[in-house]
């Protein structure tokens, strides 16, 4: 084991003066998967959009060993891949095999490369018949998988993942739980999802206004808050 995310003293107020963070501390572990719980409002999402740079308040961020700043942002988004709440924020290219291979392009890979590892990750999501159909077509089950693929294909070392059953029927459900169930990667995910969160999670922790006030396995979390979706 080791340690992969540690946070220190996180504070992050929007411009309109709202509050968002108000110093939390946070650590992941090789090999595990956290569940943030809490209300909307709490500050799970605006946590998570800080652990790749896309928000920057006070305190201290190191992931795998490298601490957050403008000069290793670059690097640090190669090790945290981001799954958004909608897919559809993630799917916007002509074809569902030139959205997983966007990313791969943009690191510099040539055609060919992006490519073949694009298709290797649509393959591992289970969505290679999908590679030449255009995302809008695609269920949400399928959106959602396409969004993961993208995010594979480079390789992360950590996912974070913010409501990924949204949408999905029971079937696309437990195809993703079986998908993220085999994935090696650490994992944070945001979720309303009691299901999932039994199945997948290692540890939970509870947001309130900003702070993490609780902290513990996922079924204590789960009771104690009578969190139920």
């Amino acid at each position: 084991m080791g340690l992969l995310v540690d946070v220190r003293g996180l504070r992050y107020r929007y411009p309109d003066g709202t509050e968002a963070l108000r110093g939390v501390d946070f650590q992941l572990e090789a090999g595990e998967t956290v569940i943030l719980l809490g209300g909307n409002g709490s500050g799970k999402t605006t946590f998570t959009l800080h652990l790749n740079g896309l928000l920057r308040g006070e305190g201290e961020i190191t992931i795998c060993g490298q601490r957050l700043s403008p000069g290793t942002v670059g690097a640090i988004r190669r090790k945290v891949g981001l799954v958004f709440q909608d897919a559809d924020e993630q799917l916007f290219m002509p074809t569902v095999l030139e959205d997983a291979a966007y990313g791969l392009r943009n690191l510099g890979y040539t055609e060919a490369e992006a490519r073949k590892l694009a298709a290797a990750a649509l393959e591992r999501t289970g969505i290679a018949h999908c590679a030449d159909r255009a995302p809008y077509h695609l269920s949400g089950g399928e959106k959602r998988r396409a969004a993961i693929a993208g995010i594979l294909a480079m390789e992360p070392e950590i996912l974070v993942l913010d409501e990924p059953t949204t949408s999905l029927d029971p079937p696309g459900r437990r195809e993703l739980i079986d998908l993220l169930t085999g994935l090696a990667q650490a994992k944070v995910i945001i979720t309303h999802d009691d299901r999932l969160a039994r199945a997948l999670g290692t540890r939970a922790v509870f947001f309130n206004k900003g702070r993490i006030s609780a902290t513990g396995g996922v079924d204590e979390l789960l009771d104690r808050f009578n969190w139920r979706e």
